[in-house]
C-alpha cells in the first residue's frame, strides 16, 4: 500500500518540451554575470537578443522576464531619439529645467570722492563682481589731465557730464563736485540704480541736478543723436575744456 502510493505521487514536475505551447512564468528576472569586453556590439548583439529570445521561448519561458539583461538595439535608440528630435521633446525637456536661485546682491561703502565741495563723501558699491567701479587711482589722474588741459587745474568749468555705464555714478558725482553744474547717468540694471546710483547721489546732494536714464547706452546715444540738443551741449561743453 505504501510503496504504491510512493509510486503514483510525482516529486518534481515534468519539464515542458520545445513543441508545447508556451508559458508565461513570471519568475523574477535574473542577471547574467558577463564579461564587458565578451558583450556583442552592433548588428551581433540584435542577433544574439533574437537567439535568447528564441531559447526562452523554446523551454516555455517568457523572454519579457529576462528583458533588463538583452542588450539594447542600437537601431531602435537611434529610431527613438529621431522621434523625440521631430516631436521636439527635447526642447520641452530643457524648458522645464529648474531655474538657477537668485542670488541676494549686497552693497558696502568701498570708494569715496576725490576733491571738490563733497571731498572724502564715501559712496556705496557692490559687492558682486556684476559692477566694476573705476579704480580711485585712475579716475584721480583722468580728471587732473581733464583739469589741466582745460586751464583750470583747480576744477572743472561749469556744464554737463555725461556718464555712460555710470554704476556707481562715482564718475559723474566725482564731475559735479568739481565743479560740473549737471549730469546725466546711463544705467540699465535697475537695482543698481534704486540701491547703488540713487542713494549715492542723494547723499552727496546731487540729487536734483542730475538725471538718471534707465535704458541701454546705445538707445541713449540713438535718442540723444535725434533730438541734437544733448549731444550738442555735450560735446560743446568737452571741446570747451579741452582747448
Amino acid at each position: 500500500m505504501a510503496s504504491s502510493t510512493v509510486a503514483s505521487a510525482p516529486f518534481l514536475p515534468s519539464l515542458p518540451s520545445p513543441n508545447h505551447r508556451r508559458l508565461s512564468l513570471r519568475y523574477p528576472a535574473r542577471r547574467l554575470g558577463v564579461a564587458a569586453s565578451a558583450a556583442p556590439k552592433g548588428a551581433a548583439a540584435s542577433e544574439a537578443a533574437r537567439e535568447r529570445r528564441r531559447f526562452l521561448e523554446r523551454y516555455g519561458l517568457n523572454p519579457d522576464d529576462f528583458e533588463e539583461d538583452a542588450e539594447p538595439d542600437p537601431r531602435e535608440e537611434r529610431r527613438r531619439e529621431r522621434r523625440t528630435r521631430r516631436s521636439g521633446g527635447g526642447e520641452g525637456e530643457a524648458a522645464v529645467a529648474p531655474a538657477r536661485p537668485v542670488e541676494r546682491r549686497e552693497t558696502h561703502k568701498m570708494l569715496q570722492v576725490l576733491a571738490g565741495k563733497v571731498r572724502r563723501r564715501k559712496l556705496l558699491s557692490p559687492k558682486d563682481r556684476n559692477v566694476r567701479p573705476m579704480m580711485e587711482v585712475v579716475r584721480g589722474a583722468a580728471f587732473d589731465i581733464i583739469q589741466s588741459a582745460g586751464g583750470s587745474p583747480a576744477s572743472l568749468k561749469p556744464g554737463l557730464w555725461l556718464d555712460l555705464y555710470s554704476g556707481t555714478g562715482s564718475v559723474g558725482i566725482e564731475a559735479m563736485s568739481r565743479g560740473c553744474s549737471q549730469a546725466h547717468f546711463v544705467e540699465l540694471d535697475p537695482w543698481v540704480i534704486s540701491e547703488v546710483l540713487r542713494p549715492n547721489l542723494d547723499c552727496t546732494g546731487f540729487l536734483d541736478t542730475s538725471h538718471i536714464h534707465m535704458l541701454r547706452v546705445e538707445n541713449f546715444l540713438d535718442n540723444a543723436e535725434k533730438s541734437k540738443g544733448m549731444l550738442l551741449c555735450f560735446w560743446k561743453h568737452n571741446i570747451t575744456s579741452l582747448s
